[in-house]
């Protein structure tokens, strides 16, 4: 396995000092920190975070967030002491890349942590495009989010005009601002977007039932459902060995 930084991020000392040493004794190099803020003065562009879920709520995507603000990209990992699978199911809905249950074991961590060093690289660069394209769309006026997500799920412009209750060359005007907004220079390009942003694209009857809905609830799209559970699953199953 090659040689990796660990960020460690635990408010307790103890528990922080044994994950250092587990992580000096299979060969990689260890950084400890009190709390994400000292992580985030001196930011990291090498190797894994393996976080201390604290159990407040939304902590895994907070985490994430306040991460992608800075410009980390690195590998998120969480870990708590017997964690719920609720926990396990809404860190890695949140980006994580995976959840270890404390206090880590020499052989399973090792095992683990092979497998996230291995899906590392690309996960950093799919969090990247996520957190970029969410940023780019959250610029969007709220008609023009709808355009993208209409045009995302293979609307025409007259379909999209039926469904917003707009005429069709209002369409135009929102969808060109839209593409603007994003430097978007084909459809696709916009639409590419919408799914790095991991957002599902609607699937929509051919007509409306009433175009008004659309126009004041939107349309909400799921985010990686099945590929959280799929990880969820990978990570009770290492609690388990």
């Amino acid at each position: 396995m090659e040689r990796t930084i660990l960020h460690i991020v635990c408010g307790d000392s103890r528990s922080r000092a044994e994950q250092a040493r587990i992580a000096f004794a299979l060969g990689h190099h260890a950084e400890v920190y009190a709390e994400l803020d000292e992580l985030l003065d001196r930011p990291a562009h090498e190797g894994v975070v393996i976080a201390a879920d604290s159990g407040e709520p939304d902590m895994a995507r907070e985490l994430v967030r306040r991460l992608g603000e800075r410009g980390i990209w690195l590998p998120v990992v969480l870990a708590a002491h017997e964690p719920a699978t609720e926990r396990v199911v809404a860190a890695i809905k949140a980006g994580a890349l995976d959840y270890l249950a404390l206090p880590l074991e020499m052989g399973g961590f090792a095992r683990a942590l092979h497998g996230i060093l291995a899906e590392a690289g690309q996960h950093a660069e799919r969090r990247r495009r996520e957190v970029e394209a969410q940023q780019a769309i959250a610029l969007l006026s709220r008609r023009e989010r709808q355009v993208l997500e209409l045009l995302s799920a293979g609307c025409s412009n007259k379909e999209i005009a039926r469904w917003l209750e707009i005429s069709p060359r209002t369409v135009e005007i929102h969808r060109g601002n839209m593409m603007t907004k994003l430097g978007a220079g084909h459809a696709a390009d916009a639409v590419r977007l919408w799914m790095d942003a991991s957002l599902d694209i609607p699937a929509l009857p051919p007509e409306p039932e009433a175009g008004s809905r659309v126009a004041q609830q939107g349309i909400a799209g799921r985010i990686g459902e099945r590929r959280a559970s799929e990880r969820a699953a990978l990570a009770r199953r290492r609690q388990r060995q």
